[in-house]
């Protein structure tokens, strides 16, 4: 086989063989290192984030499909400080944001909202300020949403309410104001998903407007 054959032959294989599925996630990975960068980590539950390895399904608290997109960031009780961006929101493909009982501080970003797939977001104990993002209203997947014992305020998105597949809301232990929606779903939530904020009560459907203002 000559030269040219060669180089020709060459050439038709990189066009006709599939690209590592890995490169698929090097956004992916990208992401997740810039979340990293964000964090204090004293027990170095993210040492395996080496941000060198083009594949992140190799990473530890990192679960993927089939197709190496991530769909689960498990970092529950791993003792990590420090603030959410907004390059989470380029986990499309992410199902599962667990995130409880850590120190993390700040505003939760809107840019979650853009999360499609998430099922589950868990938020929980932790220091979290500012306002539930209106955004939430655009998870039309989700059907469990954490947000208890931080430190939020406003009210309660009433957009929220639209989120039919919605089957756990917990809000407790905030200092959310304004009033308690009752459409959708929220009229079947238990009064302790709400508690321990300034809010005002259920509203009464079709008598009392609900309450924007705090």
């Amino acid at each position: 086989m000559n030269m040219c054959s060669l180089i020709y032959l060459s050439v038709l294989l990189v066009l006709i063989l599939p690209l590592p599925s890995s490169l698929s996630t090097n956004s992916e990975g990208n992401a997740l290192h810039a979340f990293r960068t964000r964090l204090s980590d004293p027990n170095n539950v993210l040492q395996s984030w080496d941000p060198t390895l083009v594949n992140s399904c190799t990473w530890f608290h990192v679960t993927c499909d089939s197709n190496n997109h991530v769909i689960r960031l498990d970092l529950g009780n791993s003792n990590i400080s420090g603030t959410l961006g907004p390059e989470l929101a380029q986990l499309t493909h992410l199902q599962y944001l667990e995130l409880y009982n850590n120190n993390i501080y700040g505003n939760i970003p809107n840019e979650l909202g853009n999360l499609k797939n998430l099922i589950s977001m868990d938020l929980y104990n932790n220091k979290f300020q500012g306002v539930i993002p209106n955004s939430f209203a655009n998870l039309n997947s989700l059907k469990f949403l954490r947000l208890n014992n931080n430190k939020l305020t406003g009210p309660i998105p009433r957009q929220l309410t639209h989120l039919q597949n919605l089957k756990f809301f917990d809000v407790s232990n905030n200092d959310l104001c304004g009033t308690i929606p009752v459409d959708g779903n929220f009229g079947s939530f238990p009064a302790q998903s709400f508690e321990n904020n300034g809010l005002n009560g259920p509203e009464l459907k079709g008598l009392v407007p609900y309450d924007f203002g705090c």
